[in-house]
């Protein structure tokens, strides 16, 4: 249960946990729509037995968290990848390509230069057009079949979300496999009206905290009627008009991507720094919901602490243990004010508190509560 609670943080966490994963997409629903009515258990129903594999698409994000805007270094936890810190605010744009699990493409489409993450079986490549630069990581033969043979094949309600690779691509689907994945009792689950998403008529399941507490007002995720597969999530921040963030497909082609699309090779002049990731035993441990590239640098799932239930549920990191983005990425670092004993990021729906003893405390709660949890350790 430990571990289902802490999806609930970990799906607006994205940002700033994960390197390849910077969630992009705002949901653009068109005029409401006339469909078959259905209830919820439906639409998750739908969800559950979508048999979407590969697909093709535009996505667009926007973020208004509270938080001045936060310049883009494009430069991450891998060399050559993305800052997750940049995309918590302001507008993104980017192109997907999806060919079943091992196949991936990702291009982040900034004003002045293109970033690209490429998925190809082993093969895992992350680049930068600003700097030239490209990071390649070799994934050992036996980690991934160890992942294929330990995790599910799709993300349902009350069931952890698949952690394959193509699966870490920041796509609606994903981001919404994170919330269903730990709905019980602390969510009200309801259904909005029915609208178009990427020109495709959309069903929308809401989900309601029953907590005063938390900082999250609801969470909407548009289901395509025809496939099951989620277009679009929306979150919306207690006390605030304008939704806090959002995630949409604006453009969307279901069949599958030329497989070209998946062979990268480094431009001429570029620099390639060569990683290999080392294999590592599954069964001994939770495997973290972070992207593979993370799992040989994050600390083991185990060292986290998750406090509380639900919404409100608070996630210690001991010191040492928190993801750089936390304590040594410099755009964080403008963001952080003083608090007392430490630092604090907060935000319209996450706060995160960093200790100068080196724990981090991070919910979708007031910073008060992150405050009170750190006392009580």
């Amino acid at each position: 249960m430990a571990r289902a609670r802490q999806r609930w943080l970990s799906a607006l966490l994205i940002p700033l946990a994960l390197a390849i994963a910077v969630v992009f997409g705002s949901v653009q629903a068109g005029a409401s729509v006339s469909l078959p009515p259905k209830s919820a258990e439906e639409i998750l129903a739908m969800i559950a037995r979508t048999e979407v594999r590969a697909l093709s698409g535009t996505m667009e994000q926007n973020a208004e968290l509270g938080l001045p805007e936060l310049p883009s270094s494009g430069s991450g936890s891998v060399p050559g990848a993305a800052s997750a810190v940049e995309f918590l605010t302001g507008s993104h744009t980017a192109r997907v390509y999806v060919d079943g699990p091992l196949k991936a493409r990702l291009q982040i489409l900034d004003r002045m230069a293109e970033r690209d993450v490429v998925l190809n079986g082993r093969e895992l490549w992350f680049y930068n057009s600003k700097d030239n630069s490209a990071t390649h990581l070799t994934v050992p033969a036996p980690s991934l079949a160890e992942l294929k043979d330990t995790l599910p094949a799709r993300p349902t309600p009350n069931r952890p979300a698949q952690e394959m690779p193509a699966q870490e691509i920041p796509t609606p689907e994903a981001m919404a496999g994170r919330f269903l994945a730990s709905l019980d009792a602390s969510t009200e689950v309801t259904v909005g009206e029915a609208a178009s998403v990427a020109g495709r008529s959309v069903y929308s399941l809401v989900l309601n905290p029953r907590s005063s507490e938390t900082l999250v007002d609801s969470v909407s995720i548009d289901v395509d009627s025809e496939t099951g597969l989620p277009l679009g999530v929306e979150v919306r921040a207690k006390g605030q008009a304008e939704p806090a963030y959002s995630l949409a497909y604006t453009q969307l082609d279901l069949s599958t991507p030329d497989a070209a699309l998946f062979d990268f090779t480094p431009p001429q002049g570029a620099t390639i720094t060569e990683k290999v990731l080392p294999a590592r035993p599954v069964p001994t441990m939770t495997l973290p919901s972070e992207p593979l590239h993370d799992l040989s640098l994050k600390a083991p799932a185990h060292r986290e602490q998750v406090m509380g239930q639900g919404w409100d549920s608070v996630i210690a990191l001991p010191a040492g243990s928190a993801p750089a983005e936390f304590t040594s990425n410099p755009q964080l670092s403008q963001a952080l004010l003083p608090v007392d004993g430490g630092r604090a990021l907060t935000t319209s729906l996450v706060s995160v508190l960093v200790l100068d003893d080196g724990r981090v405390f991070a919910g979708m709660v007031p910073l008060e509560r992150l405050q009170t949890a750190a006392a009580a350790q």
